[in-house]
């Protein structure tokens, strides 16, 4: 009897064994690819059996049983993260197993730029190929409805930033980070605002800011635009600023700003209406809200482009007169 149950024993340690080492094996065995890479999703939600079928169809061809019980000896089953990832020719199922339990999906990134529009955004989504184009049959009204923000203007809602996102990310699930970031961003620096701006709320705020991202690219004149145009809302002085005409001409701007457009009445020309636009002009960047929440203090109320990149600052209409006809004929050398 004894014997018996030593010998049924010893079979079991043996079987065992030759198990153990023929999935340690298969652990280290090259999984075979039908192409050189193999590009997949896994759901989330899935688990290990559903993701193996998920690779298995996107043409990882793995034995799903080994597989799965690869998973569960080692512990893994339960921890496969969802997301897009790719795998290319030598990749044995242990490392496959733990870039699935290690989230290590591929990642694409989308770039927002400061000073875009919009329209901007959207194409930059567009041309993405990696991402997957839930909103680009939406208009802005309804993608703005998606986003949970129903009836507000998309413009300059998007914070500039470079977004990385697991191919097949949907444009709208980004545009949703963008539009958190810069509410984020635009709260933060209302927080730290200065004292006694004429600004009502965060949003007048923006729009001041959009204005100053398109009026200069240089760091250090932001500020000082900044205090110009604060100085002009006090006093309610017209705005003038040229970017916000353009904006308001839309498509109808073919690159050259004349007398005639300065003078043609739209919601955003500052030259023949008072205050702020009615909505940013573009998505500004940080430096640019910390301009309009934090101007210069300055007793400026004109300001000129030199022509390389900065600006002539005047106090007085005289002074920026004298100016403008400097510049513009250095210009015209």
């Amino acid at each position: 009897m004894w014997s018996w149950i030593k010998r049924l024993f010893l079979l079991t340690s043996c079987l065992a064994l030759l198990a153990a080492a023929g999935l340690g094996w298969y652990a280290f065995t090259p999984v075979s690819l039908r192409t050189d890479t193999a590009d997949f999703s896994i759901r989330p939600g899935s688990s290990l059996r559903s993701a193996t079928r998920q690779m298995v169809d996107s043409g990882v061809e793995l034995n799903a049983w080994q597989f799965n019980l690869l998973g569960r000896v080692l512990g893994k089953a339960g921890t496969i993260k969802a997301g897009s990832y790719e795998v290319g020719r030598g990749i044995t199922p242990l490392a496959l197993l733990d870039k699935l339990t290690a989230g290590e999906v591929t990642q694409a990134e989308v770039q927002f730029i400061e000073g875009w529009s919009f329209r901007q955004v959207r194409a930059a989504l567009d041309a993405e190929p990696a991402v997957r184009h839930d909103g680009a049959a939406l208009g802005d009204e309804e993608i703005m409805t998606r986003l949970g923000a129903a009836g507000r203007s998309p413009e300059g809602l998007f914070f500039p930033d470079t977004y990385l996102f697991g191919k097949g990310a949907s444009d709208l699930d980004i545009l949703k980070r963008a539009y958190k970031a810069m509410d984020r961003q635009l709260q933060a620096a209302w927080q730290q605002r200065s004292p006694d701006l004429p600004y009502r709320s965060p949003y007048e705020a923006l729009i001041m800011a959009s204005v100053i991202e398109k009026e200069t690219g240089q760091a250090a004149d932001r500020a000082l635009i900044g205090g110009v145009f604060v100085n002009r809302l006090r006093i309610g002085m017209m705005l003038q600023t040229d970017p916000s005409v353009i904006y308001g001409l839309g498509e109808k701007f073919d690159g050259k700003l004349r007398k005639k457009d300065l003078l043609a009445d739209t919601p955003h020309n500052t030259y023949t209406r008072a205050g702020l636009p009615p909505t940013p002009i573009a998505m500004p960047g940080l430096a640019s809200l910390h301009a309009a929440l934090n101007p210069a203090k300055t007793t400026a109320l004109y300001f000129v482009a030199r022509g390389d990149g900065s600006s002539e600052f005047s106090r007085t209409l005289a002074e920026h007169e004298r100016a403008v006809v400097k510049y513009l004929r250095q210009g015209r050398r």
